[in-house]
C-alpha cells in the first residue's frame, strides 16, 4: 500500500476477503467489509454473524445490529483507520456488493478510487508453495475424473450421463464438483456449452471440460476425443493445428513475458493455418481461490508475467454445426518457463463403440 500510495483498501465478503483473513461471512444484504490501512485492519461486522466470524479471524470487529444499522460502527472503524482526510487514496474490492461500496464512498471525503489490482490482486496473483502445491493436487484429482469420464463413454448416453460420471468421481474422493461441461458433436462448437440430454453416437467428436475444487483450490481442463472407429481427417487436422497453438504459448511463458504476447504466440499458430475466425476466445486467464481471476491472457494485456503466476493456456477452434476443439492446461510460471499442472496427454481420446454382434 505504501508503495503504490493507497490510503485504503476496502474489502466486501468474497475470495478477497477469504484470502486475506481466513475469514468468509455469511453474504447477504447486511453490510459486511474488511477495511486495512497502512497501521490497522477491522471488519464492519453485523452483530449477527460476529460469534461464527471470530472462530476465522482475530482482527478487531466494528459491531452493528439490524436496530442501530451499520453508520457509527462504519465512522469507529474508519476512525480506528485514520481515515479523515480528502482525497484519500481507496482501493474498492472490485466484487463487492455496489450498496456496500457506496455505503464507503459516501462517508469518506471525495476519495481517489481504484481497484485491488496493485495491491490485494498483485498479491493474489503469485501463488506460495502451500497454494501451488493445493493446485497441483486438485489438478491431478481432476485428471482422473476426466480420464473416468472419457472411459463411459459409450452409445446412447447423454452428455448429463457422463458429466454425472464425472461429478461422482469427485465425490468418490471428497472433493466437491465445480463445473462440468460435456459437448457431443456439433455442441463442442459452443465455447460454454449447457451440458444437456444430447446423446452420444459413432462419428461423434466429444469435449470435456471440468474442474472440481479441493483444499479450497480448483482445477479446470479441457480434453477433446472421438467416440467411433476412426477419427474424422478434419477432426484430427484441427486437434493438431489447435496442440500446435498450446505448444507455441507455452514456448514464450516466462517472467518477464507480457500476458498479450503468449496470446499472440496461440493466435498466431490458429491464423496461420486460416482459422483465426474460429478462435473466438482469450488464450487463458488466471487460477487461484477463483476459477477466473488474473493474470487474463488476452490480445490487449499488457500484464508482465511474474515467478509464480497461475493460468490456463487453452487455445480453440470451433466450426458452427460441425465440432469444436479446445485443449486446456493449467500452468504457473517458473524461471525456465512453464510448469504443467496436469499430467493427462493432450493427445485426442478415442473411444470405438462396444459391437452390435
Amino acid at each position: 500500500m505504501a508503495e503504490t500510495g493507497t490510503d485504503l483498501v476496502a474489502l466486501g465478503p468474497t475470495s478477497h476477503m477469504l484470502w486475506l483473513s481466513g475469514a468468509d461471512p455469511h453474504g447477504d444484504e447486511r453490510p459486511v467489509m474488511l477495511l486495512i490501512s497502512q497501521d490497522h485492519a477491522g471488519f464492519l461486522m453485523p452483530a449477527l454473524n460476529a460469534n461464527s466470524v471470530r472462530q476465522a479471524t482475530d482482527l478487531p470487529f466494528e459491531t452493528w445490529t439490524d436496530e442501530d444499522g451499520p453508520a457509527a460502527a462504519l465512522d469507529r472503524l474508519l476512525a480506528h483507520c485514520r481515515i479523515t482526510g480528502t482525497r484519500q487514496v481507496l482501493a474498492l474490492d472490485e466484487a463487492m456488493r455496489v450498496d456496500f461500496a457506496l455505503l464507503l464512498l459516501d462517508v469518506m471525503d471525495a476519495p481517489v478510487r481504484k481497484f485491488t489490482d496493485q495491491t490485494l490482486g498483485h498479491l493474489r496473483a503469485m501463488k506460495d508453495a502451500a497454494e501451488l502445491d493445493a493446485l497441483r493436487a486438485c489438478a491431478s484429482l481432476n485428471d482422473a475424473a476426466a480420464s473416468a469420464g472419457f472411459a463411459a463413454l459409450r452409445n446412447g448416453m447423454t452428455e448429463l450421463d457422463v458429466a454425472n460420471v464425472i461429478r461422482d468421481y469427485y465425490k468418490s474422493q471428497g472433493a466437491k464438483p465445480e463445473f462440468t461441461i460435456v459437448a457431443f458433436g456439433q455442441n463442442g462448437a459452443f465455447p460454454h456449452h449447457h451440458t444437456s440430454e444430447a446423446k452420444l453416437a459413432d462419428g461423434m467428436a466429444v469435449l470435456i471440460d471440468t474442474g472440481c475444487r479441493t483444499g479450497g483450490y480448483p482445477s479446470d481442463m479441457t480434453r477433446c476425443g472421438w467416440f467411433g472407429d476412426v477419427p474424422s481427417e478434419d477432426f484430427l487436422a484441427i486437434a493438431g493445428i489447435v496442440e500446435k497453438a498450446v505448444q507455441a504459448a507455452l514456448a514464450v511463458v516466462r517472467p518477464g513475458v507480457r500476458a498479450r504476447d503468449v496470446d499472440a504466440a496461440a493466435r498466431g499458430v490458429i491464423e496461420a493455418a486460416g482459422y483465426g475466425e474460429y478462435f473466438v476466445h482469450r488464450t487463458g486467464h488466471g487460477l487461484g481461490i477463483d476459477i477466473h481471476e488474473p493474470p487474463y491472457i488476452t490480445a490487449t494485456s499488457d500484464t508482465v508475467l511474474r515467478e509464480g503466476q497461475v493460468f490456463s493456456i487453452e487455445p480453440g477452434i470451433y466450426l458452427p454445426g460441425r465440432f469444436g476443439v479446445r485443449l486446456e492446461d493449467i500452468v504457473t510460471v517458473t524461471p525456465n518457463g512453464a510448469d504443467i499442472f496436469s499430467g493427462l496427454s493432450r493427445g485426442i481420446w478415442t473411444a470405438t463403440p462396444p459391437s452390435s454382434d
